[in-house]
């Protein structure tokens, strides 16, 4: 009488949702702030991010993924990034992918980076490892041999 079986909800590109915000398939767990979804305060995750929506803080995660009609107002700290939107903040990413839809106002540091044609970027760029020279406290000198 009760006991119907409650069925999972379908996600888009065949994907499902189950139990603990995993994908079925992947095995990694992940978040979801779709496009309806208004944040205002810091978000920081240990699970990977898809945003939508507009965040309005900071944001540390292990991947984001950025919807392209979505807006980010804050500082970005993650080991891979992968931004199709606006982003108004500096971003920390280890390996980091704007694509052609992006605008970025902001300074970036990277350890790999990718920007696809048409992007607009307003800020600078750091390489890791120049930045960790330029701090470092026993005047590393750099050369560029050619």
């Amino acid at each position: 009488m009760f006991s119907r079986k409650q069925e999972a909800a379908p996600w888009p590109h065949g994907a499902e949702l189950v139990a603990g915000g995993r994908n079925s398939g992947s095995g990694s767990t992940f978040s979801v702030f779709g496009p309806d979804i208004a944040i205002t305060g810091d978000v920081t995750a240990s699970a990977d991010l898809h945003v939508d929506g507009r965040i309005e803080g900071d944001i540390v995660c292990q991947t984001l993924v950025q919807g392209e009609g979505s807006e980010i107002t804050g500082a970005i700290c993650a080991q891979s990034a992968r931004l199709a939107g606006t982003v108004r903040g500096s971003i920390d990413a280890g390996h980091l992918t704007i694509l052609k839809s992006a605008r970025i106002l902001g300074d970036v540091s990277y350890d790999a980076l990718t920007i696809e044609q048409g992007a607009e970027v307003d800020g600078r760029f750091a390489h890791h490892s120049a930045r960790n020279a330029e701090s470092s406290d026993e005047g590393v000198l750099i050369s560029l041999v050619n």
